[in-house]
């Protein structure tokens, strides 16, 4: 049976669905606050900065910047990407350690485990590279593992650092990584940046970006079925994603080339389409931090 999802690619002249729920960084859009996101990430890691900061709303577009990023890295960078980790400082090393293809036996003790960690960070840097463990979803990391991640950061050769730790999470993190008793912890962040959701004109810049990358060759979807998209889903890109996407299926099993406000409204009165969501403060001019600690 075929899937009615590849159908309507073929209707609308497209080569893949437009709006996939997956990061993929091959439909990352540029926008403002996104390009500020990025840049801090790589000041981040070119000037070997020992904690990277980068937060978001839920379906901001976090995972697809640091997919992106992942492929930019040189070849003497030695990456791990660690998410959902969680546990205590013996679970966060095994999590560690797992990600950078290094076997962690239930039977080593925490000393077994840092002890190989803290090798692995001398060789590297010894052979000309070092690593970077980059946290997904790191609102989930207890503060004894935060705690643990600044301990790490300790490890180093005179003036060069052999570890570099980014941290990507939700709004939550920040407020986590500013509490009082964490004070030691946020002064390692040296760059920081809130990726903040899109706006009205930026959501219709975002969804004509997606449509041309799957192959659209003319506007399917026209500014006020942007417009409505922009007014439920608040800019956040993975409900623009949902929404766009069901607008699709429904344009195309009524046969209609393009997308407009009516269709919008019919997928809405439908109750396809679930927006939760927390309440999305309005797009601001991006207010990178940066500095050394």
């Amino acid at each position: 049976m075929t899937s009615s999802l590849n159908i309507y690619t073929d209707f609308f002249g497209l080569t893949e669905r437009p709006f996939s729920l997956v990061p993929d960084p091959d439909f990352l859009f540029w926008s403002e606050a996104h390009s500020w996101a990025f840049t801090m990430l790589e000041y981040g890691i070119v000037t070997r900065a020992p904690i990277t900061l980068i937060t978001g709303e839920v379906g901001a577009g976090k995972t697809t910047l640091v997919h992106h990023l992942i492929r930019t890295m040189e070849q003497d960078v030695r990456v791990a990407l660690i998410a959902n980790a969680s546990g205590g400082r013996g679970e966060l090393l095994r999590w560690i350690l797992q990600s950078l293809g290094e076997p962690a036996a239930g039977t080593e003790t925490y000393v077994d485990l840092f002890s190989r960690f803290q090798q692995l960070l001398i060789d590297e840097y010894a052979a000309g590279g070092r690593v970077v463990l980059i946290f997904d979803e790191a609102q989930n990391l207890s503060r004894e593992a935060l705690e643990e991640l600044r301990m790490f950061t300790n490890i180093n050769a005179n003036k060069d650092e052999l570890l570099q730790i980014v941290l990507v999470g939700q709004p939550e993190l920040r407020d986590t990584v500013n509490r009082p008793d964490l004070l030691q912890f946020a002064q390692r962040v040296s760059s920081a940046f809130h990726l903040a959701a899109m706006d009205r004109r930026t959501v219709a810049a975002y969804i004509a970006h997606r449509m041309h990358v799957a192959g659209a060759q003319h506007e399917v979807f026209n500014a006020e079925a942007c417009d409505a998209i922009f007014d439920v889903t608040g800019g956040v890109p993975r409900l623009v994603n949902q929404l766009a996407d069901l607008c699709l299926v429904y344009a195309f099993t009524a046969e209609i080339p393009h997308v407009n406000a009516l269709t919008v409204e019919v997928v809405l009165s439908d109750g396809v389409f679930f927006p939760a969501r927390r309440p999305v403060i309005a797009a601001v001019p991006p207010t990178p931090r940066t500095g050394t600690a």
